[in-house]
């Protein structure tokens, strides 16, 4: 009888060990995910900064000379899947979000913003990422880098595009 009771006790303190043990492994993997995140996001940001392209004003046609900024940005989404690939990370979605200054009516520069940030994702597309690993969002002037921006020079540095990675 004490060697069952001993026995009992012994497989209630295995599973209690197992179910700590699965947690904290979920809680490891999540913290590798939080970072991969971090560290693809952070070279996406700042590939992005280094290559915007310019619109044409009050429209989403984009100006000449964009190609090599956009096949930058296609090799940096490339090499952004194999990071995560690597960290074992399956579902994620890439997200551009156009922004713009603020200029003119919210409702406006919602929606241009969002016809942006869509002809970015065309040319992604046409570059090689998935349709359905991308997708655009317009922000408007909801997120601005520089306020106020009453200047020329601070409104171009809030008229841009970001990409990111949602897991």
């Amino acid at each position: 009888m004490v060697a069952l009771a001993m026995v009992f006790v012994a497989g209630r303190a295995d599973a209690q060990l197992g179910g700590m043990m699965d947690k904290a492994k979920g809680a490891a993997q999540s913290g590798a995910k939080g970072k991969v995140e971090k560290e693809v996001n952070d070279k996406l940001l700042a590939e992005g900064r280094k290559n915007q392209c310019s619109f044409k004003t009050d429209s989403d046609q984009l100006m000449p000379g964009c190609d090599s900024k956009i096949k930058k940005l296609a090799d940096a989404l490339v090499d952004a899947k194999k990071r995560l690939q690597m960290a074992g990370v399956k579902a994620y979605k890439f997200e551009v979000s156009g922004h713009t200054d603020s200029s003119g009516k919210a409702e406006h520069n919602k929606e241009l913003s969002g016809k942006r940030a869509q002809v970015i994702v065309k040319e992604l597309v046409n570059r090689g990422i998935a349709p359905g690993e991308i997708t655009a969002v317009g922000m408007g002037s909801d997120r601005p880098l520089v306020t106020p921006d009453d200047t020329p020079a601070k409104k171009a540095k809030n008229r841009r595009y970001e990409i990111q990675v949602r897991l």
